[in-house]
């Protein structure tokens, strides 16, 4: 068969906001064919699909709305770890 999933990631060294990158990226069958990353700012395709997806969520409202969710998503979550690492140590 075959599976789609998208995945949502925080990579973080720190609980400062700029330390933190937000990665939003798209499979098929196990091959990441497109990513948006914080870092970049803007979707980015590794396959002829994905370039062609990448162009298009460029041009709309989803890259607008994957730039926000490094603060709404991450900086919340990264938050709550930290916090409950730090009180389990």
């Amino acid at each position: 068969g075959f599976l789609h999933y998208m995945v949502d990631s925080c990579e973080f060294n720190s609980s400062k906001l700029n330390d933190v990158e937000y990665i939003y990226s798209h499979y098929y069958n196990k091959l990441e064919y497109v990513r948006f990353s914080s870092s970049v700012g803007k979707f980015v395709g590794y396959t002829e699909v994905g370039i062609k997806n990448a162009e298009r969520l460029n041009n709309g409202p989803e890259v607008i709305n994957r730039r926000a969710q490094k603060e709404r998503y991450c900086f919340h979550n990264v938050g709550i770890f930290t916090e409950s690492a730090l009180t389990k140590s």
